[in-house]
């Protein structure tokens, strides 16, 4: 259900979900600089597919695909008596 999608998002850690088109309010790339969190939103339907969304998702890509990205997984090997 779509309705279901920013909730489960929501929920998902290192999310925030700004979904409020009526206001015109969504994430921005200048918005999320410096932040770890991943972005999203402007979730809607995908008229082309069945059982298909799109949704606008973004994230400082250096902070959260390189510098964070390595602590999660080095804490995660931790965590798991990995190293």
């Amino acid at each position: 259900n779509l309705n279901d999608i920013p909730e489960i998002l929501f929920s998902s850690p290192g999310v925030l979900v700004i979904d409020k088109p009526e206001d015109n309010q969504y994430p921005m790339p200048i918005n999320v600089y410096g932040k770890d969190e991943v972005f999203v939103g402007r979730i809607r339907r995908d008229f082309s597919r069945d059982k298909a969304l799109n949704i606008w998702v973004v994230a400082d890509n250096l902070r959260k695909g390189a510098a964070t990205n390595t602590i999660q997984i080095a804490e995660y090997l931790i965590r798991k008596n990995l190293i």
